[in-house]
């Protein structure tokens, strides 16, 4: 962890929604499906980590309603 800040551990719901290039709605959607973890530090706050995994546990998949994913068809 040395040599890293706080803004590079952890990240908002607007900052998550920039780097998928997405809303913050969505976020928030994925956030109360359990699929990305959050904290709440007066905020919601995702872990780098976190949001690392997410990307690679759900490579493939149809996120659009995170209720009821599917695989991406060919």
């Amino acid at each position: 962890m040395k040599g890293e800040n706080i803004e590079t551990i952890l990240y908002t719901v607007k900052e998550v929604a920039e780097l998928l290039k997405t809303n913050v709605d969505y976020i928030h959607k994925l956030r109360k499906s359990g699929l990305l973890p959050f904290l709440k530090l007066g905020q919601y706050k995702v872990r780098r980590e976190s949001l690392l995994a997410f990307l690679a546990n759900y490579e493939g998949k149809d996120l659009t309603d995170p209720f009821n994913i599917m695989n991406l068809e060919d």
